[in-house]
């Protein structure tokens, strides 16, 4: 008999896992936090000057890794879509706190604004890539684990990242700054961005390799997207 409370396979997998909801929390909060500390730029040395989110962001694509070879792609894009939304809600948190009235001994309103704030080209961009390159992501891990029968781990997730952290970091530096910055600038920016965030994926792998084991074996779950309907807009 049909029922409007059917759960498919993925949300049984989800609602019965011991670890979703903790990782799907800790990717939200990178996620949040890497945004609100990207407004630094910050001196790497040899003149290399990058945002400072590029040592944090690149953890959200780890975890998208983990979650859709452990948990499969739906599962991922329900977190994806989730992390966003409560990006969404931390951005309106802070310009209804920047607009909120000082107190007269309050005299960091400037700095506060300034340090918080975002302009609406930077979010525009910011929420653009995040989505694009989160899903390209998911989806090149789902595709290539079936087409690799599970096989080369290690290919699939710098594959995935090294695609997938391109389009993101393309897709924010061109929105963000096109006008602004020369097409050079832009251009040497989106590159040592990439590399940074492709290097850190390749030096993390034991680590991703050792929490996919861990899972695999905790939860008894390895999901295959064999039938999945790999429509973004679906949560």
């Amino acid at each position: 008999m049909f029922s409007l409370f059917k759960k498919s396979d993925e949300e049984k997998v989800v609602a019965e896992s011991k670890f979703f909801t903790l990782i799907a929390a800790i990717f939200t909060t990178v996620l949040v936090v890497s945004n609100i500390i990207a407004g630094k730029i910050a001196d790497f040395g040899n003149g290399y000057f990058l945002s400072a989110a590029v040592i944090f962001f690149p953890i959200s694509y780890i975890i998208s890794d983990i979650l859709t070879e452990v948990y499969g792609f739906a599962a991922a894009r329900r977190v994806l879509w989730t992390g966003f939304l409560c990006n969404l809600l931390a951005v309106v948190a802070i310009a209804i706190a920047i607009h909120l009235a000082p107190a007269p001994f309050f005299a960091d309103q400037e700095a506060y604004a300034k340090i918080l704030g975002f302009s609406g080209r930077l979010l525009a961009a910011s929420f653009i890539a995040y989505l694009v390159g989160g899903f390209t992501n998911s989806f090149i891990m789902a595709k290539m684990k079936v087409w690799l029968q599970g096989k080369k781990l290690w290919l699939r997730t710098i594959t995935s990242t090294i695609v997938g952290e391109g389009i993101d970091t393309v897709l924010f530096t061109s929105i963000a700054f096109a006008g602004i910055f020369a097409g050079a600038q832009i251009g040497q920016v989106i590159f040592y961005e990439w590399i940074a965030k492709s290097l850190f994926e390749i030096v993390l792998t034991p680590v991703t390799y050792a929490v996919i084991r861990f899972l695999k074996k905790a939860e008894g779950i390895d999901h295959y997207d064999k039938n999945t309907n790999f429509n973004p807009l679906k949560y």
